[in-house]
């Protein structure tokens, strides 16, 4: 089965209920300085209500305070400060990379996944399926794809050798 991550900007319960069991939830709002703890602890309660996991993004002092399944680290942060903090066994730290130096920062983060972007989109990030699995060898940690990941493309996906990808394309 494939493991899936949805990105989402807001607690919208349409576009959950929707997702199956073996889809997470990572909500990230960057376009709001302040984070909505009430929305955060709503969108916890329904997500656990329908048996989904939950990660907050660039926040895991929070995460852990609510309890959530884990924390989303993105790329730009480069932050190590989460490692004083003791969390339960089931707690996931997850994030993402672009190139093989955040790689090398996501391990001393002691991620437990990265995301590695952009493997679709056409952005300034793009590898593409070549240069994904070239830079995907280079760690020994699960990587997931993400990056303009469509129903359109998702079988090729298969060539990855991946059982994991994010986006958010896909799921709207």
């Amino acid at each position: 089965m494939i493991r899936k991550y949805y990105f989402i900007n807001k607690f919208e319960t349409k576009n959950i209920d929707r997702l199956d069991k073996e889809t997470a939830v990572i909500y990230r709002n960057y376009n709001s300085k302040i984070l909505d703890k009430v929305s955060i602890l709503k969108l916890k309660k329904y997500c656990k209500k329908n048996k989904i996991k939950l990660y907050l993004s660039n926040n895991v002092k929070l995460a852990i305070q609510f309890d959530l399944d884990g924390a989303y680290i993105p790329s730009f942060n480069k932050c190590t400060r989460h490692l004083a903090f003791s969390f339960k066994k089931k707690f996931n730290i997850i994030g993402s990379a672009h190139n093989i130096k955040e790689i090398k920062i996501k391990e001393k983060q002691l991620v437990n996944k990265i995301f590695l972007s952009s493997i679709f989109k056409k952005n300034n990030n793009y590898l593409g399926i070549n240069k994904f699995k070239l830079i995907s060898n280079l760690t020994k940690k699960t990587i997931v794809a993400l990056g303009g990941i469509s129903k359109k493309n998702i079988n090729k996906l298969r060539l990855l050798n991946s059982s994991e990808f994010a986006g958010i394309s896909y799921f709207e």
